[in-house]
């Protein structure tokens, strides 16, 4: 599958072809600049949550900063496989908690989100591996 956007360099009109490849990344690590930030700067009801899960009341923090390392990661391709790495731990922690306390239906975006970190991290270490291939040939 591709996506299409418009030329933005001379306007005109010409469609650049860019892989999903290229697009779930950066997809991705804003879903992590979002996560984070919503855990930062977290209203009440999400601090709360965090202590009835058994959590100190500060570690939403933890969780927004990992979240805000994960998405930077993500974002440089140098480093995008340790991203998918930090990125699928998060998640799948946060699925570990709400299905400890039986709260299967938020468990739905950590699963969905875990996945896509397997993907991603998978794109990254091929081309790792290529790239290591091609240097040794």
């Amino acid at each position: 599958m591709k996506v299409f956007i418009l030329d933005a360099t001379g306007g005109t009109g010409r469609l650049s072809r860019i892989s999903w490849r290229e697009v779930l990344p950066w997809v991705l690590a804003a879903f992590f600049v979002v996560g984070s930030l919503s855990n930062i700067v977290g209203p009440r009801s999400i601090i709360e949550e965090y202590v009835k899960w058994g959590y100190p009341h500060w570690f939403h923090c933890v969780t927004g900063s990992l979240e805000l390392v994960t998405a930077v990661l993500l974002a440089r391709s140098r480093t995008r496989l340790s991203g998918s790495v930090l990125g699928c731990a998060v998640m799948l922690s946060a699925l570990a908690t709400v299905a400890f306390h039986g709260e299967y239906g938020h468990g739905v975006a950590p699963l969905v989100v875990a996945t896509l970190s397997i993907v991603v991290g998978w794109i990254a270490w091929r081309k790792r591996l290529a790239a290591g291939s091609m240097a040794r040939a």
